[in-house]
């Protein structure tokens, strides 16, 4: 089993590698297109530059901007508390509407894969998949599992075996009757979506506890899930839970 989640590695950095695209648009940046998707299943851009003898890192304003213009608004202290810890978590400074971070040559890998896992949490987390909700899924999850006793300690960071860093929305501590369980929520569920959240299951697993869990808690308000987004879980022994059934695991997650 080792063999087969290393070589589903190996090929996922392959593919990071041969499907990256650099262009000069000016004097002093390099426009980096990645093969990430947004919701809008545009591939993630971010810009690059040296200064100071490193490099600077930045989305140039896309990811808050895509969001502001689709009427999620980020200006309430709740919001604006969950966005930076989010950033906080990777390791992302915010400036004004810019998601940035700084490298060097020896760890500029790593901080490319924070700063664009940073542009996918956000854009995922604070995506109103309704328009004139009040609260985000995010929000709503957090109140359930408050209003549930279901203890947990909210954007935890595990190291993956390729070096990367993952962060991951809930974290529950095992117990004397079940093992750790950490949580993903998925605001927008896809295929896009469904296979970033198995990736970082299948570079951390191995640095968890052999019986550590993993559940991927699905917003289905107002579509229903499609079956190809719980395929690629299950298939990875992840556990989809709808929001509309999310009772039926409270047992499991509470215990």
């Amino acid at each position: 089993m080792i063999d087969e989640i290393q070589n589903l590695i190996d090929q996922y950095l392959a593919w990071l590698k041969d499907k990256t695209v650099l262009k000069q648009v000016a004097d002093e940046w390099v426009e980096v297109t990645t093969p990430h998707l947004d919701r809008h299943n545009d591939c993630l851009q971010i810009y690059v530059r040296r200064e100071n003898g490193a490099y600077l890192m930045v989305d140039d304003g896309y990811t808050i901007n895509d969001l502001l213009s689709c009427g999620c608004k980020l200006n309430t202290p709740k919001r604006e508390e969950l966005l930076n810890m989010t950033l906080a978590g990777f390791g992302v400074e915010k400036k004004g509407d810019v998601l940035q971070v700084r490298a060097t040559k020896d760890n500029f890998p790593l901080k490319k894969h924070n700063l664009l896992q940073a542009m996918l949490a956000v854009n995922d987390m604070f995506y109103l998949a309704r328009p004139k909700a009040t609260n985000l899924f995010y929000e709503d999850v957090v109140a359930w599992l408050d209003k549930s006793e279901i203890r947990y300690t909210p954007k935890i960071k595990f190291a993956g075996k390729s070096g990367y860093d993952h962060m991951f929305d809930f974290v529950i501590p095992s117990s004397k009757n079940r093992p750790e369980r950490i949580i993903q929520t998925i605001t927008n569920p896809s295929r896009n979506t469904a296979e970033s959240v198995v990736l970082k299951w299948l570079d951390t697993r191995n640095t968890r506890p052999a019986d550590s869990s993993y559940f991927a808690i699905l917003n289905d308000w107002e579509e229903s899930v499609s079956p190809r987004v719980v395929d690629a879980l299950e298939n990875y022994d992840a556990t989809p839970v709808p929001w509309s059934k999310r009772d039926k695991v409270v047992e499991e997650l509470a215990a």
